[in-house]
């Protein structure tokens, strides 16, 4: 499906005093591919998203754009590329008509070819021509998605996207990302605090701290390989002694915990398992309602890498 790389980072480094905002990184973004830059604050996200855009210069390594060099090229990389910052930046005097208009001349849009993508971009927005000051943070930072995709990049860089958003709206940025990248083709490389949207969007992701790399792969593979036991949540009948009895004997069961009346939570140490917990119950004379895997998330492998617990 991915014929080049988008992006090739090769051992960025770069220092603020005696900081080291990103240490070292290496790594290859596949064209067409959504990509998940997640981190702490602090991490070398932003930074690295303007290293990448040429905004920044590196201290060390090396970096190649959709072919381009960020350090010596960077007007033309940024030609070709959008972003979108955490913090919208919006003329609040303007509308959002004159908003739009007013970045397209900037961003070299056909003049000719303004209104028409101006009123595209603008068609799911609705209060076009009223000033921006008196939009709601969601509306805002809906208005600077729009104007990160008005000269139709091909590599777009998304910082938090869908912060602020209601569900109903971040939902219609999941099904924009999903299209940009599987319909269009357009990289998208997503910086997000947002663990369980990271899941849902990204091909692959990158985590960082303090600057390194120190995870890199495809979701489901940094899940398949996070060394954590399985539980278990089982729902009985409030009162089944003799089966949380048979549950805690049963081989392959390492711990039972009550979370609440009836509610069990089980620590297997394997899938096989699994089976072998509702037989139990139910030969033990107990009343099962319900029994739930838990299976890790990526938000399990991310506090697993930085060394702090996860819920549950």
């Amino acid at each position: 499906m991915r014929n080049s790389e988008a992006i090739v980072a090769e051992g960025l480094v770069r220092r603020f005093g005696e900081v080291t905002a990103v240490d070292g990184l290496s790594l290859e973004i596949h064209a067409g591919e959504v990509f998940g830059l997640l981190g702490h604050n602090g991490a070398g996200k932003t930074t690295t998203v303007r290293l990448l855009n040429g905004v920044l210069a590196p201290h060390g390594g090396s970096a190649l754009v959709l072919g381009l060099d960020p350090t010596k090229d960077g007007p033309a990389l940024r030609r070709r590329t959008g972003v979108l910052t955490e913090n919208p930046a919006l003329d609040e005097r303007l509308t959002a008509r004159e908003n739009l208009s007013y970045y397209a001349d900037l961003y070299g849009v056909p003049r000719s070819r303004v209104p028409e993508r101006v009123e595209e971009l603008l068609r799911e927005l609705g209060r076009a021509d009223e000033p921006v000051g008196g939009y709601s943070k969601g509306m805002k930072q809906r208005l600077a998605l729009a104007r990160a995709l008005l000269h139709e990049p091909v590599l777009l860089f998304l910082d938090e996207p869908t912060a602020g958003l209601d569900p109903v709206a971040a939902r219609e940025v999941h099904g924009l990302i999903r299209e940009l990248s599987r319909v269009e083709g357009r990289t998208v490389v997503l910086c997000t605090h947002n663990l369980i949207e990271a899941q849902r969007l990204c091909h692959r992701v990158a985590v960082l701290e303090r600057g390194k790399l120190v995870a890199l792969g495809m979701p489901e593979e940094l899940i398949r390989g996070l060394d954590r036991e399985l539980r278990v949540e089982v729902e009985l009948l409030p009162g089944d002694e003799a089966a949380v009895e048979a549950l805690q004997s049963l081989p392959g069961v390492q711990e039972v915990t009550e979370e609440r009346h009836g509610l069990l939570r089980v620590k297997v140490t394997s899938r096989r398992v699994i089976p072998e917990i509702a037989a139990t119950v139910v030969g033990a004379g107990g009343r099962l309602f319900r029994l739930s895997p838990q299976e890790p998330t990526l938000e399990d492998v991310y506090f697993a890498l930085h060394g702090e617990k996860g819920e549950g």
